[in-house]
C-alpha cells in the first residue's frame, strides 16, 4: 500500500463522526453538498430532497453574507502599510503618504488578478461546507482554485491546531492519467472497495480511477511537499513543494474545538430544530394531501348509477336522487393547527440564527435601521471572522500574491518593512474604516477648536494623499505634488513683482518731474533724443 493511501485509511476513522454529522446536516438543508456515494452509482442515481426549504434558505443567505463581509466586490479586504517600527529608522517619516499610495495601487492589482479568477465562485461554495459540514479543503493551482468536500480529503493536526498532514482522494479518469503512466498500467488493476467508493474498475477509459494527493511539512520544516499515487505509483510530475508561510492547501474550519482535527458547522448547533421541522413538515404536507381528498360514495341500492357520476360534468342535468349519493372527507384539518403553530416557532428560531434578517421595506427605511442591522449581523458572527482572517484571508492573500511576483505581475515587497493586513467584517470592509477614521479627526478638531484650526495645524496635501490612500483612488496626474505646488507658488510670486514694478512705473510716469507737460527740461531732452534718431535713419538710407 502506498503512503498516501495507508495515510488515508489511517486519518478516516478520526473523521467518520464529524462525516456523519456533516452528512445528516447537508440532508435537512442541501443535500448535494456531502453525498452518500452510494447515491451516485451506475445502476443508483438519486438524490433526496428535504420535506422543508427553511434549512436551504438559511444556508444560502449566511454564506452570502460571509462573502460579503470577507471578500467585498468592489473594495480590497485588505490593506498594505509600513512596520510602524521601521519609520524614522530604515526609512523617512514624511514619505508614508507615497508609499500608501504606491501600496494602493498594488492592491488594486491584486484585486483585479482576483476579480479576473473563479476564486468567487469557489470560496462562495466553501462557505457552504463550512456552514454545513464545519470544514472544507481550498487548492489554488494554476488552472484556477479547486474546492474538496469534507468525504474528498483528511487532515492531522497538532495540539495547537496546526496542520501535519492533508491526503485527498478523488476519481480521475483512466483517459486523463494514461499519457502520463507506462503502458498497459491499468491492466487487471482493480479499485480497491471502500465505504466512499463506487468499486470495480471496467473496460471503459472514462471510469474513474482513485487518486491519492499527499501534502506533509518538511522534515526542516521550511516547505510543504506534496505527491500524487495512483494505485501506490506516484505520478510523474506530481512532486511540487511551497514556502511553510504560502501554501496553495488552504483547509477551513467554522467552529473549532480544541483538541479536534476538524471543526463543527452552524448546522450542527440547530440540527436538533431542523430535524424537528422536517418531521412535522412531512406530517403537514402528508395530511394535507390526506385532507384534500374528496370521495363520493352511491347507495348500492339507488337507481343512480356511479358511471353517470363520474362522466357528469359542470352544471350537467342528470337523473338520480340526492340521497342516494354522499361526500367523504377527512375533516381533519383542525387538527393540525398545533403543528402550524410549532412550524413557525421553528422557521423563525432558525431564520434568527442564520442571519436572515428581513429589513423594514417603506419610504421611511432609514439608512441607519440598514446599518444597524449589519451591525447586529457583525455581532452575531464576530467570533468567526477572527478565525476565516486567521485560517482563509491571510494564507489566500500570501499565496496570491506569491503566485503575481513569481509570474512578474507584481513587485516584489519586503517583507521585513511591509506586513499586509486584513480587514473583516460588514462595518470595516477594505480601507473604508481609515476613511471615517480621517473624516471624525477633521469634524473634532473644527469642533473642540474651531474651523481656523485645521487650516492652521493640518497639512492639506498630506491630508489628502491619505484620504485618496484610504479609498483607494489613483491620484496620478489627480492631485498636484508638492513640486508643482512649490512651482505655482514661486510663479504667483514672480508674476506679482512684476505687477508691482509696472504699478510702480505708472506712480512714477504720473510725477510731476517725469511729465514733459510740467517739465521744460524733460521736454527739450526727449526733443534732442527724437532729432538725433531721425539723423541716423537718413545717414544709413533707411527710409522714414
Amino acid at each position: 500500500m502506498g503512503i498516501a493511501r495507508e495515510r488515508y485509511e489511517a486519518l478516516r476513522g478520526v473523521r467518520s463522526q464529524f462525516l456523519d454529522v456533516a452528512r445528516a446536516a447537508s440532508h435537512l438543508t442541501l443535500p448535494y453538498l456531502i453525498k452518500y456515494d452510494s447515491d451516485y452509482t451506475e445502476t443508483h442515481k438519486r438524490l433526496i430532497t428535504p420535506w422543508q426549504s427553511v434549512g436551504a434558505k438559511c444556508v444560502t443567505a449566511l454564506a452570502a453574507k460571509l462573502m460579503l463581509a470577507i471578500l467585498p466586490p468592489q473594495t480590497t479586504f485588505f490593506k498594505l502599510q509600513v512596520r510602524d517600527d521601521k519609520l524614522g529608522q530604515e526609512m523617512d517619516p514624511t514619505i508614508r503618504s507615497e508609499l500608501d499610495l504606491s501600496f494602493s495601487k498594488i492592491e488594486r492589482m491584486i484585486m483585479d488578478y482576483i476579480n479576473g479568477q473563479n476564486d468567487r465562485v469557489v470560496i462562495h461554495a466553501a462557505l457552504k461546507h463550512l456552514i454545513v459540514g464545519g470544514n472544507a479543503l481550498l487548492f489554488m493551482g494554476k488552472e484556477g482554485m479547486k474546492n474538496y468536500p469534507l468525504n474528498r480529503f483528511v487532515v492531522n493536526r497538532d495540539g495547537d491546531g496546526n496542520i501535519l498532514e492533508i491526503v485527498t482522494k478523488e476519481l480521475i479518469a483512466r483517459r486523463v492519467l494514461a499519457p502520463d503512466l507506462p503502458d498497459g498500467f491499468f491492466k487487471d488493476k482493480i479499485n480497491p472497495v471502500s465505504n466512499d467508493t463506487a468499486g470495480v474498475i471496467n473496460s471503459t477509459n472514462d471510469e474513474g480511477v482513485e487518486v491519492y494527493t499527499y501534502v506533509r511539512m518538511n522534515k526542516q520544516r521550511t516547505q510543504w511537499v506534496w505527491h500524487q499515487e495512483v494505485f501506490d505509483y506516484i505520478l510523474p510530475g506530481s512532486r511540487s513543494t511551497a514556502p511553510k508561510d504560502a501554501s496553495p492547501w488552504i483547509p477551513l474550519r467554522y467552529n473549532v474545538v480544541d483538541g479536534e482535527d476538524y471543526g463543527r458547522g452552524r448546522v450542527e448547533e440547530f440540527l436538533g430544530d431542523l430535524q424537528s421541522l422536517e418531521s412535522l413538515t412531512q406530517a403537514i404536507t402528508e395530511g394535507s394531501a390526506a385532507a384534500a381528498k374528496v370521495v363520493f360514495l352511491v347507495s348500492p341500492s339507488s337507481t343512480t348509477k356511479p358511471q353517470t357520476i363520474a362522466n357528469a360534468g359542470n352544471g350537467a342535468i342528470v337523473q338520480g336522487r340526492p340521497d342516494d349519493v354522499a361526500v367523504i372527507q377527512v375533516g381533519k384539518t383542525a387538527d393540525f393547527k398545533t403543528a402550524y403553530e410549532m412550524i413557525g416557532q421553528l422557521t423563525q428560531r432558525l431564520q434568527d440564527a442564520f442571519m436572515i434578517l428581513n429589513v423594514r421595506q417603506s419610504e421611511r427605511t432609514t439608512a441607519e435601521e440598514v446599518r444597524m442591522t449589519q451591525m447586529e449581523l457583525e455581532q452575531a458572527l464576530g467570533g468567526l471572522f477572527p478565525l476565516l482572517t486567521t485560517e482563509f484571508l491571510v494564507p489566500y492573500l500570501k499565496r496570491t500574491m506569491l503566485v503575481l511576483q513569481r509570474s512578474g505581475q507584481l513587485p516584489k515587497i519586503p517583507k521585513d518593512m511591509v506586513r499586509p493586513q486584513v480587514v473583516a467584517g460588514i462595518n470595516a470592509i477594505g480601507r473604508g474604516q481609515d476613511f471615517q477614521s480621517l473624516s471624525l479627526f477633521l469634524q473634532t478638531i473644527a469642533q473642540t477648536m474651531g474651523p481656523e484650526a485645521i487650516q492652521q495645524y493640518v497639512n492639506g496635501n498630506e491630508y489628502i494623499m491619505r484620504l485618496a490612500a484610504a479609498q483607494g483612488i489613483d491620484v496620478l496626474n489627480l492631485i498636484k505634488t508638492q513640486q508643482q505646488l512649490d512651482q505655482e507658488k514661486q510663479q504667483n510670486l514672480q508674476m506679482q513683482e512684476q505687477l508691482e514694478m509696472t504699478k510702480q512705473a505708472g506712480q512714477l510716469a504720473g510725477a510731476p518731474m517725469n511729465d514733459p507737460s510740467k517739465n521744460p527740461a524733460l521736454n527739450a531732452e526727449l526733443q534732442n533724443e527724437s532729432a538725433n534718431e531721425e539723423a541716423a535713419q537718413e545717414e544709413s538710407g533707411a527710409p522714414n
